[in-house]
């Protein structure tokens, strides 16, 4: 009976739940069982909150024997990447700088996702800070993918990847920099949104990149990204880069989902995907083939700007962040040194002893990018790089209706392999990062395994706020293959 339960999606769980034919309660205590049993293994959770959870899965089955009207995640266990505010616990931030901080308050998402009746199981792993492509840079604990456990699940969402993926939940936020939703997703095999900028606000998210973060859900198939979307998208007046209802209207996601998009064109950037593996290539002739079959139109176009995209990305990503962490000093909160000398040895000492090794670099590289003499040189141009990306973009969605792209050049890596070669790490993020350059919406989906059996990402790319579009052109993919269907087996490692 559990793992029935387990197999469910967001979408039938929520369902069976508001019919009265599954307990919340059964749900909740089902997933923390199979968090109990291979957790210690995979890694996904840095805190779990049972006794909320078990409180709020009572409260939710309260109410629907008592015919009360509910919210759309009623009863549904779901995970937040632990660099989102939440009053239920630590906001770690997978770092020692914060590791016992207690955020006085929800991130606006936390709060939608509360007031849809949503069970909020943990807390999930991640990069420091969200500065990383496999999770390995958690000052934390290790992470480890459900389908190899010698491989990486992806970064920095790699705990919310991972426990969708190994059944722990039935869906899970994530925050995308550069690709830390698509590109955990596409190795865990599950579905990875990273909605417009601006779509979703960012209030309560621990920033990196101002400029280029987003929240967005990780989920077992494009209907439940449809749903956790429903609940998430929309104007919050605490972020003043969130957009207006005015300016970009939320839809009903699920509304028109399994309707095709008609006349749809499809653009392929020529030449970018070459760099990919084999397989990887392979896969996504076959999931063009696909949509050729479905009436598609195969449009090859030119984005001369693309290959400046991850130089661009990691001038402008370290700048910010070296601006953003600039605030933990030791002094206003989290980690405080032993014994300073003076404040000067506060701040020093405190920040060497809190981040970690990944964290450091990307602070010293946006600080000397930013520099007096260099600031012009590096961050200002790459500034100019990124407008040009973005009309490449423009152009494009000019004649196409979407992009696609492999999620990424290999399928997940084994653990250790690239951790020591940060240039290698960040081309593993070669696919992502155009997207939160442009602020578009892209999103990864399974689209095949290769010859170890494990997960292919296909990524789609489309213009800014037509997220129930990307949807819909994600699901008409889906509903003819299988690949989403398929499941881990992470027990049978553990025992």
């Amino acid at each position: 009976m559990a793992d029935e339960l387990l197999n469910l999606t967001c979408k039938q769980l929520r369902d069976k739940i508001a019919a009265g034919a599954v307990k919340s309660t059964a749900v909740v205590e089902a997933v923390l069982a199979q968090i109990a049993d291979i957790d210690d293994t995979i890694g996904a959770y840095i805190s779990t909150f049972n006794k909320h959870a078990l409180e709020t899965a009572e409260a939710v089955d309260e109410k629907i024997a008592a015919g009360e009207s509910m919210g759309a995640l009623a009863g549904v266990p779901v995970a937040i990447k632990d660099n989102m505010c939440t009053d239920l616990g630590a906001t770690t931030c997978a770092s020692r700088i914060l590791e016992n901080f207690q955020a006085p308050y929800n991130a606006h998402v936390v709060e939608k996702l509360l007031a849809a009746d949503a069970v909020i199981i943990g807390k999930t792993n991640l990069d420091e800070f969200a500065m990383g492509s496999s999770t390995e840079n958690s000052g934390l604990k290790r992470t480890v993918n459900p389908w190899d456990m010698e491989r990486v699940p992806g970064g920095s969402s790699g705990g919310s990847a991972a426990a969708v993926a190994a059944r722990m939940c039935f869906a899970a936020l994530g925050s995308d920099t550069g690709g830390s939703i698509r590109q955990p997703a596409g190795f865990c095999g599950v579905v990875g949104l990273k909605p417009t900028y601006g779509r979703v606000s960012r209030f309560g998210l621990v920033a990196y990149g101002s400029s280029l973060d987003q929240i967005g859900p990780v989920t077992r198939d494009v209907a439940d990204a449809a749903l956790m979307m429903n609940v998430i998208a929309g104007r919050d007046k605490r972020d003043s880069t969130s957009v207006s209802e005015e300016m970009a209207p939320v839809c009903d996601y699920l509304e028109k989902l399994d309707e095709d998009v008609k006349g749809l064109k499809i653009a392929v950037a020529s030449g970018f995907n070459a760099g990919a593996d084999e397989h990887i290539r392979n896969a996504l002739a076959s999931a063009l083939d696909i949509y050729k079959n479905l009436g598609a139109q195969i449009v090859e176009v030119k984005m001369p700007h693309l290959d400046y995209a991850i130089a661009a990305y990691y001038l402008i990503a370290t700048a910010e962040a070296s601006s953003n962490l600039a605030r933990y000093d030791g002094v206003h909160y989290g980690h405080r040194t032993e014994s300073p000398a003076d404040y000067i040895e506060v701040y020093s000492k405190s920040r060497a002893e809190g981040f970690g090794a990944e964290v450091k670099r990307r602070i010293m590289l946006g600080t000397y990018a930013l520099s007096s003499g260099y600031y012009d040189a590096y961050y200002l141009k790459a500034l100019k790089v990124r407008n040009l990306i973005r009309k490449d973009f423009t152009n494009v969605f000019e004649k196409a209706d979407c992009i696609i792209m492999p999620t990424s050049p290999t399928t997940a890596f084994k653990l250790g392999e690239k951790i020591e070669d940060p240039l290698q790490m960040y081309l593993t993020d070669i696919y992502t990062l155009a997207a939160n350059l442009a602020g578009v919406p892209a999103i990864s989906i399974p689209c095949g395994f290769d010859a170890d059996n494990l997960p292919i990402g296909l990524q789609i790319l489309s213009p800014a706020f037509t997220e129930e579009k990307l949807l819909r052109i994600a699901r008409m993919f889906e509903s003819k293959t299988n690949y989403h269907t398929h499941r881990p087996k992470p027990a049978e490692h553990t025992k």
